[in-house]
């Protein structure tokens, strides 16, 4: 069974991946210039205002996921 934490962690490096080439699509073209007029095809500032979000997303799941992972409590029933 798949932790709660690991699909999260999941769905946010997916989505950073995403916002990620789209950033990269656009800083290598999308806009065009014709003259006096230009056409651009993605808006730049939403697309790192999205991809700043999903990194802090992936962080923070990081961030639970690892404070998880380094302990675990257990009960040897007085056994020393």
């Amino acid at each position: 069974m798949l932790s709660v934490a690991y699909v999260v962690m999941k769905t946010a490096q997916e989505m950073l991946d995403f916002y990620i080439d789209a950033e990269v699509a656009v800083l290598s073209g999308q806009t065009v210039r014709i003259g006096d007029r230009q056409l651009t095809r993605a808006d730049l500032t939403e697309i790192r205002s999205g991809r700043k979000e999903w990194q802090a997303a992936v962080l923070r799941a990081g961030a639970v996921a690892g404070r998880r992972a380094r302990w675990a409590n257990a009960d040897f029933g007085g056994v020393t």
